[in-house]
């Protein structure tokens, strides 16, 4: 990037414009900034600055003094710097916010920022942004680099950049992480605790299931009746094994689910032998059903055969009669097409004849007398000629219509012109009143749609704070539908318990009492062993079933879920409604709702303000150009009224002629069009009469062909005549209506015979009583009764052992789960500390500080080449990462090594000047390394605010020459110093001049001595 010119007017202690060329000191390299104390020699660079990125890196307060004390209400306030980089020359010009007087009435308005920023293009600046907010953005993209970074690597402002060196650990890292973009390492800190989280939760969630799973298990086993001698293991949290990497006492409960599965499958095993022998069974009877409706099947089709032949052998006698009539109808139907054919070519033959006598009588009574064929042909050639002379006339009457258009339009235009002359006249007299006009409402305009982006920013909050206001009141009524369900949900929870509980007392006390139906005295307890049974329990009376059991188990089950499910949607909706609350900051929706119309309105108002600028801008433009046009076109008009006039009578001349070659076509008749129908019809009349004589001949000729080929064949026939013929014949659909019955007749009789025949002998041996089916039917109902009660049993069995290995299969498998989540889980949580900087990690240095780390380290390198020259070889920085006092972060640490002690010492204990100069190092090393970081960019501009006060003199000879360095490769480097030393040592100046009690002038000393 390198900066060519600056201009200043009404900015910081400048009134009047100034202008500092850059380029004036390329050849010199180095200039220095001369004044007194006060003069605005960092005003220069504030300009900069502003002109970049609307800010000034002294002004860190909120009253950020731009504009010049010396301006007058009417005076501007303006900075223009032209820079290139990348091979392109831009330029940027800008004014603060400052109070102008209103254009119209007294006192004062406030001017809004302006900005613009162009682009050079060939001998021309073309616009590329014109407000401020626009201007920025493009700005970032072309200079790559933020202010923090320029004011690090290109404007080492007054007092800055030794801020760098003397900083804390904490202000470092925030100073480096703006230039670097680190802030990402710190994100993924932040993903990976949370992934440390989620890992715990994981492994939590995966004991739960456990739990879940081994009671979905034991319910199983408990409904079949599968645990060994009635009695299930014990679910307490300390039975079983310790070490099952689960949860205690769950590897007992998996064994016990094992074997419950090999007794359900011994069931299954069982029950499928049964259901085989049933299947077998069932098959013999339907075997033997199937026999006996074959053979009851046939006997009904035997006697349907004997009566369908008996009723087609009844009509023989209509088939054959049939046959007869429809032989004669095949031979009529060979001969009438021919008889047809004659008689249509005898009628054309006549109707053609009869045109023929027509067309002779229309041609006589048009007056023609012609009748040969030579003669017919010689009045058509006549006609024709006079068709031609009718279309010549025609052109020429089309012609003439416009020529005579043309003249009359030659003259209205010259008229126009004319008139265009004397309304140019009048309309440029207004122009300079209304151009006035539009400067005061251009300038009312701009100041209301100055206001534009902060009424759309207030819009944009007013409109979140209500829409978070009515979500708030919609989520306060959910909040307690949610508090409804939720009680209502723990109390149906409470209630299922206690059921399924009662049940359960219920059916210990019905297994007591069965067991105590079976005691005999002298016989042992199958219980407790005792042969001694003072109190047997009695039967209560009351049974509880496993469908009974089941059914209160689902239904707390239910209740339980319901009950968490109601639970986790009221948390969301508490949630929901504190996050709403918050966003709306305690409004009512109404007064937000007031709020937003409000804001919505000064929008408007805003934006119908901005739309009238460019509008009104528009306007005057097209206005001043519209009258530049109407002074250079008045002379244009004045001739071109004169070409018309001319062309006027060029037309005229052209009308006369055409209208004689009119009056020459139209001869002795009332019109050319009326003489040419004439002709067009006579010819219409003579091509008539010819076609039809050819036709009638050609006609004549066809009929005596068709007769006799009709006459060769009636005789070749068994037709006397025509007659004969059409009686005989018979319509085609009738015919093969007739074709069909009697081809479907034959094959039915030939089908039936046949059928019949085989029937008749398959049932010899069975009488023709009706076979009785039901006594096979009932055996084939309770054969499939019995398999369906096996086929209930088995299914009943192999569902118990797909659950419970299903189960197992399941449980097994979340216990390898919780192994591995479990060891991710502690990869995962080292990862997280050790990045977040907690322990395992010793030096409390987080991710992001690893990384800074390395950065700070190339920095201090190339700060070291300068620092090393300019101290002689006494000094050197160095990086530290010793962890700080009290737990304090720690990583990005400097210190100084002292060559002729031997030891590092804090940067705090330096002279002024050795601070100054190891400042210069560190921020011309950083410099260095943020420009490599920022794309390559080249700083070909470099300015130093002050400082070298601070040195003795041979100490400034050293730093002048580090300065000196700087220049190679073409970089010019601007420095600010009222040091008299240095005055002498770098003669290209720019001195700034306060006067005694007015504004501050720039004199170029490099272009005077030039």
């Amino acid at each position: 990037m390198k900066l060519h010119r600056l201009e200043l007017e009404g900015f910081g202690p400048f009134r009047e414009r100034q202008t500092v060329d850059f380029d004036a000191f390329a050849d010199d390299g180095i200039f220095l900034i001369a004044g007194r104390t006060g003069a605005g020699k960092s005003s220069i660079l504030d300009g900069v600055c502003f002109a970049l990125y609307g800010g000034v890196p002294r002004y860190e307060t909120p009253d950020k003094r731009l504009r010049s004390d010396h301006c007058a209400p009417e005076d501007p306030t303006e900075v223009v710097l032209e820079f290139s980089t990348a091979g392109r020359r831009w330029r940027v010009t800008r004014s603060p916010q400052y109070d102008r007087p209103k254009k119209n009435g007294s006192g004062l308005t406030p001017q809004a920022p302006q900005a613009l920023l162009e682009v050079r293009e060939g001998d021309r600046w073309a616009g590329v942004a014109a407000r401020p907010r626009d201007v920025g953005e493009k700005l970032d993209e072309v200079l790559g680099l933020s202010q923090q970074q320029f004011l690090q690597v290109i404007l080492l402002a007054q007092n800055r950049f030794a801020r760098f060196l003397l900083a804390t650990n904490d202000e470092r890292q925030g100073l480096l992480r703006t230039l670097f973009g680190t802030r990402t390492y710190e994100q993924y800190a932040e993903i990976l605790d949370d992934m440390r989280k989620e890992a715990a939760r994981g492994v939590e969630s995966d004991l739960e299931r456990v739990r879940m799973l081994h009671d979905d298990a034991e319910r199983v086993v408990a409904e079949h009746g599968l645990a060994a001698d009635g009695v299930l293991p014990d679910a307490s949290p300390g039975a079983g094994s310790p070490g099952d990497g689960a949860a205690p006492g769950t590897a007992a409960r998996l064994e016990a689910v094992v074997r419950a599965a090999e007794r359900a499958a011994y069931r299954a095993d069982t029950a499928a032998e049964a259901l085989g022998r049933a299947e077998s069974a069932l098959d013999a009877a339907l075997a033997a059903e199937r026999e006996a409706t074959a053979r009851a099947e046939a006997q009904a089709a035997r006697t349907a055969l004997r009566e369908k032949l008996a009723a087609l052998e009844a009509e023989a006698d209509d088939i054959a009669a049939l046959r007869v009539l429809l032989d004669a109808a095949r031979e009529a139907a060979e001969v009438r097409d021919l008889v047809d054919a004659a008689e249509r070519a005898a009628e054309a033959a006549a109707q053609a004849g009869e045109a023929a006598e027509t067309a002779r009588a229309a041609w006589r009574a048009a007056g023609e007398t012609a009748a040969t064929a030579e003669a017919l042909a010689a009045r058509d050639e006549d006609l024709a000629a006079v068709r031609a002379a009718c279309a010549d006339g025609l052109a020429a009457e089309r012609e003439l219509a416009d020529a005579e258009r043309d003249a009359a339009a030659a003259l209205a235009a010259a008229a126009d012109a004319e008139d265009a002359v004397a309304a140019l006249d009048a309309q440029r007299a207004a122009v300079p009143d209304a151009l006035a006009a539009l400067d005061a409402r251009l300038a009312d305009a701009a100041a209301a749609a100055a206001r534009l982006d902060a009424a759309r920013e207030r819009l944009v909050d007013a409109r979140t704070r209500r829409d978070a206001a009515v979500e708030a009141e919609r989520l306060a009524v959910d909040v307690a539908a949610r508090e409804h369900d939720a009680l209502a949900a723990s109390v149906a929870l409470s209630e299922a318990s206690a059921a399924h509980t009662r049940l359960l007392q219920r059916r210990l006390s019905a297994a007591a009492a069965d067991l105590a139906g079976h005691l005999a005295d002298g016989e042992a307890c199958p219980v407790c062993g005792s042969v001694e049974h003072p109190r047997p329990a009695a039967p209560s009376g009351e049974s509880v079933t496993d469908r009974d059991l089941d059914a209160a188990a689902e239904a707390k089950d239910a209740a339980w879920e319901a009950d968490r499910s109601a639970a986790e949607a009221l948390s969301r909706a508490r949630a929901d409604h504190a996050a709403a609350a918050a966003r709306a900051h305690g409004a009512e929706p109404d007064a937000a709702a007031v709020a937003v119309q409000d804001a919505d309105a000064a929008v408007r108002a805003a934006e119908t303000a901005a739309a009238q600028v460019d509008q009104l801008r528009a306007e005057r433009a097209a206005l001043a150009e519209a009258d530049a046009l109407a002074a250079a076109g008045r002379d244009a008009l004045v001739a071109e009224a004169a070409a018309h006039r001319q062309d006027a009578a060029l037309a005229a001349q052209r009308a006369d002629a055409l209208r004689a070659r009119v009056a020459t076509a139209r001869g002795e008749a009332a019109s050319i069009r009326d003489r040419d129908d004439d002709a067009r019809r006579r010819r219409g009349l003579l091509a008539a009469l010819r076609d039809a004589v050819a036709d009638a001949a050609v006609r004549d000729q066809l009929a005596a062909d068709a007769a006799a080929e009709r006459d060769a064949r009636l005789a070749a026939s068994p037709f006397a005549d025509a007659a004969a013929v059409r009686a005989a014949w018979r319509a085609p659909e009738l015919r093969r209506a007739d074709e069909e019955r009697v081809s479907a007749h034959d094959a039915a009789l030939r089908a039936c015979r046949e059928q019949l025949l085989e029937l008749e002998l398959a049932l010899a041996d069975v009488a023709d009583e009706p076979i009785d089916l039901e006594p096979v039917r009932e055996a084939v109902r309770a054969a499939r009764d019995a398999v369906t009660a096996a086929a209930a049993d088995r299914t009943r069995a192999e569902a118990a052992v797909s659950r419970l290995r299903d189960l197992a299969e399941r449980t097994d498998a979340v216990h390898r789960a919780i192994a591995a989540a479990t060891e991710r889980a502690e990869v995962v949580a080292r990862l997280a500390n050790t990045v977040a900087g907690r322990a395992p990690n010793t030096h409390r240095m987080t991710l992001e500080t690893f990384v800074l780390a390395a950065e700070l380290e190339e920095i201090v390198a190339a700060a070291n080449v300068r620092l090393d020259e300019m101290s002689t070889g006494r000094y050197r920085l160095r990086h530290s990462d010793a962890l700080a006092a009290r737990g304090a972060a720690s990583g990005l640490g400097l210190e100084v090594v002292d060559a002729f002690t031997g030891q590092a010492r804090p940067p705090q204990s330096l002279s002024g000047g050795e601070t100054f100069l190891a400042s210069l190092a560190l921020a011309l090393g950083l410099a260095e390394v943020v420009t490599a970081r920022a794309g390559g960019i080249r700083l070909d501009t470099l300015f130093i605010d002050e400082g070298f006060g601070s040195l003795d003199e041979e100490t400034l000879d050293l730093a002048m020459r580090a300065l000196d360095e700087l220049r190679a490769g073409g970089r010019t480097v601007g420095v600010i110093s009222h040091v008299a030393a240095m005055k002498e040592q770098i003669p290209a100046q720019l001195v700034v001049t306060a006067g005694d009690h007015g504004p501050s002038v720039i004199r170029q000393g490099a272009l005077a001595r030039r």
